[in-house]
C-alpha cells in the first residue's frame, strides 16, 4: 500500500474539502459581498480592445482606451516617452468631473504616472487628453475607458487552518512554537547540483510559511507566519545583483486567488523589498516576476460586479477579471497594467457562471513568464490556453490551446485546468497539466510543446509522469533546469520530484500529503541568517548533566557546533566541539551540571560564523516538574 492509499479517511475528507474549494472556479457557499440590488451593473465588453498604444508616438496608455476594466483607484499610466514630453493632462469623469493630479516620473525615464487627487466614480467614463511634445511638434493625445464596480471581499473566508496531526510536523527545543512540515524522501537525490528544495505549506492544515528543505529531506530554513497569513511561490531571483529569495505572503481568499504583498529577502533573510500592487488592488498569489531594469511584474485578481444574465449566470453577478501590472520597483508606480476582460472572451471559459451572484472564475491567470521581447506568456487556468501578449500594446499575438487556438495541437498537446505556462531559450513551451478538477486525464503530468509558427502546429515534445500516478486537483508547476532536467511539483499532492531529461527519476519527496504546496523548485543557496544561532538548555533526570540544542535557522553552511559553557555567565569555556549532523536541531548531553551555556556554529574549516546568547540552563522540573 502506498503513503497515499494509507492516508486516514478523515485526512483525506480534509484535504479534498480545501482543494476542490480552492480550485473550484465560483461554485463557493460564503455568501460574502451579496448585495440587496437585484441587478448588477454590464460589464462584459462589447468588443476587445485591440491596443493599448497610441499610434506614431511609442506611447502606451493605461487604462487602454476602450477598456471597460479600470479601478476607481487607478492611476494615468504613460509609458514610452520621457515624463518630461508629456504636458497639458486632462482627466474628466462622466460623472466625477475634471480631476486634478500630479505627473509622476517613472525611475527608468520612460514616463510617469499621473496620480489623481481622488478617485473615480464606479460606472463612469473617462476621458483623458495630453499634449506629447514630438519631434515635429506638440501632438494631442486624447483616449476613453470605463470604469468598473468593484466587488467588495471584505466579508469573504478564507480556506480553513486546522491544526496539523503531530506526526506530520518537526518541533525544536530551540524555537518554542514553530512547527514545521516533515519532509519524506522516497528517491534519495540523483542530482545534487539542482540545489535545495523550496515550498510553501497552505492553505490546509498546519503552520504556513515559506520553506527550504536541504534533498535528504532535512530542514534548512522555515518562516512561520502569524496565524491569517499564507505565503506562496517561493523561488529565487535577481534582484540588485544578487540572487535573493522572493514570495508572496497574504490571506487566500475561499474564492481561490490570494490578497497581499510580494516580498524581497536577501541571504541574511532580511527584507528589502515589499512589493505592493497599485490601483486600488493588491498583489495575487499566482505570480511576481523580477524582470530587471527595476521592473516587476505582479498578478492581480479584480472582482467586479457584473450582469452575467446573457450567458446564463446572474443578474446580479460579480466576475474575477485578472491583471497584469509592471511595477516600478522604486517608485511603486504602476508603469503599465493589462486586464484579461478587456482582451479575452469569457466565451472561451471551461466553467459555467454561477447562479447565485458570487463572483465567477472565468479565466484563472495562474502563471506570467516575461520574454526577452518584453512580450508576456500567461496560462489562463479556466480555459486551457497559454497566450502570447504584445509587449506595451497588450494585444493577443497568439493562443496556444483554448477555445481559439492559434496552433493546430497535436495528439497530447492539449491540457485541462494547466498551471505555470513557460517559454523555453529555444522557444518550447512547458506547462504543468493539472488535468483534474474536473478530471479529463487520468494523471497530471509536466510537459513541453513545441511551436511550428511556420504551419501553425504545435506538436508534444516531452512528457514527465510521476512512476505512481497522481492526479492533481489544483496547483503545480514544471522547472526546467540548465541541464535540461525538469522539477514537477504537483500542487494539492505536495510531491516534489525531479526527472532527468529523458524522463528517469532522479529525486522523489513529499511532504504530508494532507498538506498543499502551490509550487516547488530547486535552486543551489547559501544564506547566513542575520540573527544569532538559538541555544536551549537543561538539566537532564538526575540533575547531573546538561542537555543542550542548538539550531540555526535558514544557515546553510554549519559544519559544527562549539558548546561553551561555565558557572557563571561571563566565564564559559568551550567543552565540546559535535557534527552539525543532518538534523535541523543538534543535541548533546555535557557530562556535568552547568549554570549558563552558548554555542558557536563553525565553518568547515573551523572559524565562527556566529555566536548565540549567553543563557541559563533550566532545571530539570521547569520542563517535566
Amino acid at each position: 500500500m502506498s503513503a497515499r492509499q494509507a492516508l486516514p479517511a478523515a485526512a483525506l475528507l480534509a484535504l479534498a474539502i480545501v482543494l476542490i474549494a480552492l480550485a473550484a472556479s465560483g461554485s463557493f457557499s460564503s455568501g460574502s459581498g451579496r448585495r440587496s440590488a437585484a441587478r448588477a451593473p454590464a460589464c462584459l465588453p462589447q468588443a476587445p480592445v485591440k491596443s493599448a498604444q497610441i499610434a506614431g508616438l511609442g506611447l502606451y496608455v493605461s487604462p487602454a482606451p476602450g477598456s471597460v476594466s479600470a479601478n476607481p483607484d487607478t492611476q494615468i499610466s504613460f509609458l514610452g516617452l520621457p515624463a518630461a514630453r508629456l504636458r497639458d493632462i486632462t482627466v474628466r469623469g462622466s460623472q466625477s468631473g475634471l480631476h486634478g493630479g500630479t505627473l509622476m516620473p517613472y525611475s527608468q525615464g520612460d514616463g510617469g504616472s499621473f496620480v489623481l487627487r481622488r478617485a473615480l466614480e464606479p460606472g463612469e467614463r473617462v476621458e483623458v487628453s495630453a499634449s506629447v511634445e514630438a519631434a515635429q511638434g506638440s501632438r494631442a493625445v486624447r483616449f476613453d475607458f470605463g470604469v468598473d464596480h468593484p466587488y467588495s471581499t471584505a466579508d469573504v473566508g478564507e480556506f480553513p487552518n486546522p491544526p496539523a496531526p503531530p506526526a506530520d510536523v518537526q518541533r525544536f527545543r530551540t524555537l518554542p512554537g514553530v512547527e514545521a512540515p516533515v519532509m519524506s524522501v522516497s528517491v534519495p537525490d540523483h542530482a545534487p547540483a539542482a540545489g535545495d528544495i523550496f515550498l510553501t505549506n497552505g492553505p490546509g492544515p498546519g503552520r504556513y510559511g515559506p520553506l527550504i528543505y536541504a534533498p535528504d529531506g532535512r530542514l534548512i530554513w522555515f518562516e512561520q507566519l502569524p496565524a491569517g497569513q499564507t505565503a506562496e511561490n517561493l523561488a529565487v531571483q535577481s534582484y540588485e545583483g544578487r540572487r535573493d529569495l522572493t514570495f508572496w505572503k497574504g490571506k487566500v481568499l475561499d474564492l481561490g486567488f490570494g490578497e497581499g504583498e510580494d516580498v524581497i529577502m536577501n541571504d541574511h533573510y532580511q527584507i528589502v523589498k515589499v512589493v505592493r500592487a497599485g490601483n486600488g488592488l493588491q498583489a495575487d498569489l499566482h505570480y511576481f516576476d523580477l524582470a530587471g531594469s527595476g521592473v516587476a511584474y505582479v498578478s492581480t485578481f479584480n472582482p467586479i460586479r457584473c450582469n452575467l444574465q446573457a450567458i446564463g449566470g446572474s443578474a446580479d453577478g460579480a466576475i474575477l477579471d485578472n491583471a497584469i501590472q509592471e511595477i516600478d520597483l522604486r517608485t511603486g508606480l504602476v508603469r503599465y497594467e493589462w486586464h484579461a476582460l478587456d482582451h479575452i472572451p469569457v466565451r472561451d471559459s471551461h466553467t459555467a457562471p454561477p447562479s447565485n451572484g458570487q463572483p465567477w472564475d472565468w479565466l484563472h491567470v495562474n502563471s506570467l513568464d516575461v520574454q526577452p521581447s518584453g512580450n508576456l506568456f500567461i496560462s489562463a487556468r479556466n480555459t486551457w490556453a497559454g497566450y502570447e501578449l504584445q509587449a506595451g500594446s497588450g494585444r493577443i499575438l497568439w493562443e496556444l490551446g483554448g477555445a481559439q487556438s492559434s496552433f493546430r495541437l497535436g495528439a497530447g498537446v492539449q491540457t485541462a485546468w494547466q498551471h505555470d505556462g513557460q517559454i523555453l531559450p529555444g522557444g518550447e513551451v512547458t506547462f504543468f497539466d493539472d488535468g483534474a478538477n474536473p478530471p479529463v486525464h487520468s494523471q497530471s503530468r509536466a510537459i513541453r510543446i513545441a511551436l511550428d509558427f511556420a504551419t501553425m502546429e504545435a506538436r508534444l515534445s516531452a512528457v514527465y509522469d510521476h512512476p505512481s500516478p497522481l492526479l492533481a486537483v489544483s496547483q503545480g508547476n514544471a522547472q526546467t533546469l540548465e541541464d535540461g532536467s525538469v522539477v514537477v511539483e504537483y500542487g494539492s499532492i505536495p510531491q516534489i520530484s525531479e526527472y532527468a531529461p529523458g524522463g528517469t527519476l532522479l529525486f522523489d519527496a513529499h511532504l504530508p500529503l494532507d498538506m498543499t504546496s502551490y509550487r516547488g523548485y530547486r535552486f543551489p543557496w547559501s544564506a547566513q541568517p542575520a540573527g544569532p544561532p538559538a541555544v536551549s538548555a537543561n538539566e537532564n533526570s538526575t540533575e547531573e548533566e546538561t542537555i543542550v540544542h542548538m539550531s540555526w535557522n535558514g544557515a546553510t553552511d554549519v559544519a559544527a557546533w562549539e558548546i561553551l559553557a561555565g558557572q557563571s555567565r561571563d566565564a564559559l569555556s568551550r567543552q565540546e566541539t559535535i557534527p552539525a549532523g543532518e538534523a535541523f536541531e543538534a543535541a548533546t548531553s555535557l557530562p556535568r551540571k552547568f549554570a549558563y551555556v552558548a554555542v558557536s556554529a563553525l565553518s568547515r574549516s573551523g572559524s565562527v560564523l556566529g555566536s548565540s546568547e549567553t543563557i541559563p540552563v533550566a532545571p530539570y522540573s521547569a520542563l517535566y516538574g
